[in-house]
């Protein structure tokens, strides 16, 4: 499993160009699904309109270098070790799942279109890389999941409750977890390996496909609004805000942290 490459597999029944297509069509879900969500919720105009009004109140101008260095600082804290996340638990299931599905689709991609049939067999690289990215999805996200939510782990309710707002992470988890599943069946020759991946394909679709409706896009926007904060700090422009209550100890009474902080 950690060295057959699973779509090369499956082109012996289905002809690779389907399978490239599907790849194709996924990505510009994704693209225009962001689009559209940009556009449908004025993610940009606010954004936009956001700096202008920091840029206006500012103290002073930051310059481009100022800028990208800002950005780069962006990118490493925010972006790369989720710097944003206070909960060290909370923290560590985000990056394996953001590193994991990263991996997962860099090797899909690798695979679907470098290496779609047996005749040209991918590197042992690929498939080890699709199938850990896979698992690191699992363990973050059902970590995630079952212990620490927030309606969960502070508000007591069932792990399996529903709402539109977790279709994001519930068809991810879908996905690789079918993915993993066919993959395996395929290998050993167990037998229900169409049905597995009819599961596989269909909560990938809704994945990429359901972006209006999830928080997939959130991770596009999420960047760009960790950009603006650090440039606003900058500049001045927050210096009026009041500091966040971080200390466990407010008007002489003792409170602790909730326990999602």
């Amino acid at each position: 499993m950690f060295s057959t490459n699973p779509f090369a597999e499956l082109s012996a029944s289905i002809d690779p160009a389907i399978m490239q297509a599907y790849v194709i069509v996924m990505i510009l879900c994704v693209v225009l699904g962001t689009l559209f969500d940009i556009v449908h919720k004025k993610s940009a105009k606010y954004f936009f309109a956001n700096w202008r009004n920091a840029q206006q109140k500012g103290a002073r101008q930051v310059g481009g270098g100022e800028i990208a260095t800002l950005a780069v600082q962006t990118a490493v804290v925010e972006v790369a070790t989720s710097g944003e996340f206070c909960n060290p638990q909370r923290r560590i299931a985000h990056l394996l799942t953001m590193y994991g599905f990263i991996a997962y689709v860099i090797a899909t991609v690798v695979m679907v279109f470098g290496y779609p049939t047996s005749a040209t067999p991918a590197p042992a690289i690929w498939p080890t890389l699709w199938t850990i990215g896979a698992l690191l999805v699992c363990v973050g996200g059902y970590w995630f999941w079952f212990f620490i939510r927030v309606d969960v782990a502070a508000e007591g309710n069932s792990p399996f409750r529903l709402i539109r707002a977790d279709l994001f992470i519930v068809s991810l988890l879908a996905s690789v977890t079918f993915g993993l599943i066919w993959a395996f069946l395929q290998t050993t020759g167990i037998g229900g390996t169409m049905i597995f991946l009819g599961l596989y394909l269909i909560a990938s679709t809704l994945l990429f496909g359901g972006i209006p409706w999830s928080k997939f896009s959130h991770m596009f926007f999420k960047p760009a609004a960790a950009l603006q904060k650090r440039v606003e700090n900058a500049n001045g422009s927050r210096s009026n805000l009041p500091e966040p209550a971080d200390k466990p100890e407010i008007l002489g009474s003792a409170r602790t942290l909730p326990r999602h902080y």
